[in-house]
Protein backbone atom coordinates (compact mmCIF):
# COMPACT_ATOMS: atom_id res chain seq x y z
CA UNK A 1 0.00 0.00 0.00
CA UNK A 2 1.50 3.27 -1.05
CA UNK A 3 1.03 6.01 1.49
CA UNK A 4 -0.65 8.42 -0.92
CA UNK A 5 -3.18 5.93 -2.33
CA UNK A 6 -5.92 7.15 0.03
CA UNK A 7 -4.85 10.79 0.19
CA UNK A 8 -7.34 13.06 -1.60
CA UNK A 9 -6.11 15.30 -4.41
CA UNK A 10 -7.30 18.91 -4.55
CA UNK A 11 -6.52 22.00 -6.62
CA UNK A 12 -4.29 24.76 -5.30
CA UNK A 13 -5.14 28.45 -5.68
CA UNK A 14 -2.93 28.43 -8.77
CA UNK A 15 -4.95 25.57 -10.29
CA UNK A 16 -2.35 22.83 -9.74
CA UNK A 17 -3.33 19.38 -8.51
CA UNK A 18 -1.87 18.79 -5.03
CA UNK A 19 -2.24 16.16 -2.33
CA UNK A 20 -4.23 17.00 0.77
CA UNK A 21 -2.50 16.53 4.11
CA UNK A 22 -1.72 12.90 4.92
CA UNK A 23 -2.54 11.90 8.50
CA UNK A 24 -0.85 9.04 10.33
CA UNK A 25 -2.36 6.96 13.14
CA UNK A 26 -0.75 6.58 16.51
CA UNK A 27 0.91 3.21 16.94
CA UNK A 28 0.75 1.97 20.51
CA UNK A 29 3.11 -0.71 21.80
CA UNK A 30 1.84 -4.23 21.34
CA UNK A 31 2.88 -7.67 22.54
CA UNK A 32 3.32 -8.62 18.88
CA UNK A 33 5.99 -5.93 18.31
CA UNK A 34 9.56 -7.05 17.85
CA UNK A 35 12.74 -5.10 18.46
CA UNK A 36 15.86 -5.33 16.37
CA UNK A 37 19.32 -3.82 16.53
CA UNK A 38 20.26 -2.08 13.31
CA UNK A 39 23.56 -2.62 11.60
CA UNK A 40 25.59 -0.37 9.34
CA UNK A 41 23.60 0.86 6.34
CA UNK A 42 20.22 -0.40 7.60
CA UNK A 43 17.45 1.44 5.77
CA UNK A 44 13.79 1.86 6.63
CA UNK A 45 12.59 0.82 3.18
CA UNK A 46 14.62 -2.40 3.12
CA UNK A 47 13.52 -3.25 6.68
CA UNK A 48 9.88 -2.62 5.69
CA UNK A 49 10.32 -5.00 2.79
CA UNK A 50 11.95 -7.63 5.01
CA UNK A 51 9.26 -7.54 7.71
CA UNK A 52 6.17 -6.50 5.71
CA UNK A 53 7.00 -7.52 2.16
CA UNK A 54 6.56 -3.94 0.89
CA UNK A 55 9.21 -1.26 0.53
CA UNK A 56 6.60 1.51 0.53
CA UNK A 57 5.70 0.83 4.18
CA UNK A 58 8.93 2.48 5.42
CA UNK A 59 6.76 5.27 6.86
CA UNK A 60 5.22 2.79 9.32
CA UNK A 61 8.63 2.10 10.85
CA UNK A 62 9.49 5.80 10.84
CA UNK A 63 6.23 6.71 12.60
CA UNK A 64 6.56 3.94 15.21
CA UNK A 65 10.10 5.00 16.07
CA UNK A 66 9.76 8.78 15.85
CA UNK A 67 12.18 9.00 12.93
CA UNK A 68 11.90 12.06 10.69
CA UNK A 69 13.95 13.22 7.74
CA UNK A 70 16.15 10.17 7.22
CA UNK A 71 15.86 6.65 5.91
CA UNK A 72 19.38 5.34 6.63
CA UNK A 73 19.85 4.33 10.25
CA UNK A 74 22.93 4.26 12.47
CA UNK A 75 24.40 0.92 13.46
CA UNK A 76 23.39 -0.25 16.93
CA UNK A 77 20.07 1.59 17.02
CA UNK A 78 17.17 -0.30 18.63
CA UNK A 79 14.24 -0.27 16.22
CA UNK A 80 10.67 -1.28 16.97
CA UNK A 81 8.88 -3.32 14.30
CA UNK A 82 5.14 -3.08 15.06
CA UNK A 83 3.35 -6.40 14.82
CA UNK A 84 -0.17 -5.34 13.91
CA UNK A 85 0.26 -3.99 10.39
CA UNK A 86 -3.29 -4.63 9.19
CA UNK A 87 -4.74 -2.63 12.09
CA UNK A 88 -2.32 0.23 11.45
CA UNK A 89 -3.13 0.31 7.74
CA UNK A 90 -6.88 0.17 8.47
CA UNK A 91 -6.54 3.19 10.79
CA UNK A 92 -4.42 4.98 8.19
CA UNK A 93 -7.07 4.44 5.51
CA UNK A 94 -9.88 5.45 7.85
CA UNK A 95 -8.38 8.80 8.84
CA UNK A 96 -7.34 9.68 5.28
CA UNK A 97 -10.44 8.57 3.39
CA UNK A 98 -12.36 11.80 3.82
CA UNK A 99 -9.45 14.18 3.92
CA UNK A 100 -8.25 13.16 7.36
CA UNK A 101 -8.99 14.08 10.92
CA UNK A 102 -6.34 15.41 13.23
CA UNK A 103 -8.13 13.96 16.26
CA UNK A 104 -7.16 10.43 15.19
CA UNK A 105 -3.61 11.13 14.19
CA UNK A 106 -0.39 11.50 16.04
CA UNK A 107 3.35 11.26 15.61
CA UNK A 108 5.43 8.18 14.98
CA UNK A 109 5.03 5.41 12.47
CA UNK A 110 4.85 1.71 12.64
CA UNK A 111 3.79 -1.38 10.89
CA UNK A 112 2.90 -4.87 11.93
CA UNK A 113 4.40 -7.86 10.45
CA UNK A 114 6.55 -10.87 10.46
CA UNK A 115 7.23 -12.86 13.51
CA UNK A 116 10.68 -13.78 14.54
CA UNK A 117 13.45 -12.62 16.73
CA UNK A 118 15.53 -9.54 16.55
CA UNK A 119 19.01 -9.47 15.30
CA UNK A 120 21.12 -7.11 13.32
CA UNK A 121 19.32 -5.98 10.18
Amino acid sequence: MKRYDKTPIKKSKEGFRVYSTTYYPSIPLSDSDIFITTRESSRLDSLANRYYGDYSLWWVLAKANGIRGKTVLKAGQILRIPGQLSEILDKFEEINEGGGSTSSSSGGSSAGGASGGGGGY
